[in-house]
């Protein structure tokens, strides 16, 4: 068994939904014991090493949180973890324990061209609480590789490298009226009216859109939920809705158009960045490492989900996405990770290291 798989079915197998600590133990110790790295464990519980020197640095990046596991991925208080037809199962497998294992292989192995970093955050799956905290704490390496999953984008069981990706900015349209009886409706102000009002402005704004690096990104601005009024004899005094919009690098939906609407008021609950890397040379020097670890054409693709990786660009890092899980896979009860893609993210890592 290759040090890649078994790192896997070790980090796999430790539960990490709720408290994900044991698993960020599991990473330091780890690294402590196979590296003579620099290891450190923030406040937050990231784990972060440094190895190398070098005018500039590149990091490796994944996260050992995850989702709440469905219940036949659990069994006497440990995940259950099973290799069947080339595919290791279990929650995390791909999202994203299966890549940071071979993230940790390769930061070991590698001989880097440059500062060499490792990674784990935790809090991912929260919205990026580790990185966050990591990057208020200084975290700003020049470039990384994140490995969130890309394989499977341009083609069956190629692993492409991803250049760019949605963000997501969940919000709230509130909208006040006056209650009156229904007999009535002159007498108060309609808040399910004034609600429908803001969401034909949502329905009438433009979806933003950009290229990265020759990738079209197209986002989405969509009501999802809608909830008011208290009785079928009372005109409503509030309504609100959710409203659900996927970013892009440097384009939003003028989403404050809905307060023209009297008496709505508009609230952003989350916003995770999108990401763009903002320099071709280094990504092509990843693909050129992909490339080279797979018979595959791996390509330039984006991605329509938010990962740290937003974080990062955010805060001044280039980076790419660059991982063993393919669509689909993370976060279900079948979750699982093709084996030989996590020995090939084992050398694209490498590769990246001592070239970039």
């Amino acid at each position: 068994m290759s040090d890649t798989l078994a790192l896997t079915r070790r980090l796999v197998s430790i539960p990490s939904h709720e408290d994900e600590r044991a698993a960020g133990d599991a990473v330091e110790s780890w690294l402590r014991a196979e590296t003579d790295a620099a290891v450190r464990r923030d406040d937050a519980g990231n784990v972060i090493a440094r190895r190398g020197d070098g005018n500039r640095s590149l990091a490796l990046v994944g996260h050992h949180d995850v989702v709440a596991p469905a219940d036949e991925q659990v069994r006497d208080g440990e995940y259950v973890v099973a290799e069947r037809n080339g595919r290791l199962h279990g929650r995390g497998a791909a999202d994203m324990k299966g890549s940071l294992a071979a993230a940790m292989v390769a930061f070991r192995d590698a001989d880097p061209a440059t500062e060499l970093v490792f990674a784990s955050f935790a809090g991912e799956e929260q919205g990026g609480v580790g990185a966050r905290a990591a990057i208020d704490e200084g975290f700003a390496p020049d470039y990384a590789v994140v490995g969130e999953g890309s394989t499977g984008y341009s083609a069956p069981g190629v692993t492409d490298v991803a250049v760019a990706h949605k963000g997501r900015r969940g919000s709230t349209l509130v909208a006040r009226g006056e209650s009156a009886h229904a007999s009535e409706p002159e007498a108060g102000e309609n808040a399910v009216y004034r609600a429908c009002d803001a969401v034909d402005v949502v329905r009438g704004l433009d979806a933003p859109e950009t290229t990265v690096l020759g990738q079209e990104l197209r986002g989405s601005v969509v009501v999802t939920e809608i909830d008011g009024g208290s009785g079928w004899n009372v005109i409503p005094d509030r309504c609100a809705a959710t409203v659900d919009e996927r970013t892009v690098p440097g384009e939003r939906a003028d989403l404050g158009r809905v307060e023209s609407v009297p008496g709505v008021e508009w609230t952003v609950d989350q916003d995770l960045p999108p990401m763009a890397c903002d320099d071709a040379d280094f990504a092509e020097a990843v693909l050129d490492a992909a490339r080279e670890a797979q018979d595959g054409n791996p390509r330039h693709v984006a991605k329509p989900h938010a990962t740290d990786a937003g974080w990062l660009a955010a805060a001044g890092t280039t980076p790419v996405v660059c991982g063993a899980a393919e669509p689909g896979e993370a976060h279900t009860a079948g979750e699982s990770v093709a084996i030989d893609v996590l020995e090939r993210c084992e050398r694209i890592y490498r590769g990246v290291a001592e070239s970039a």
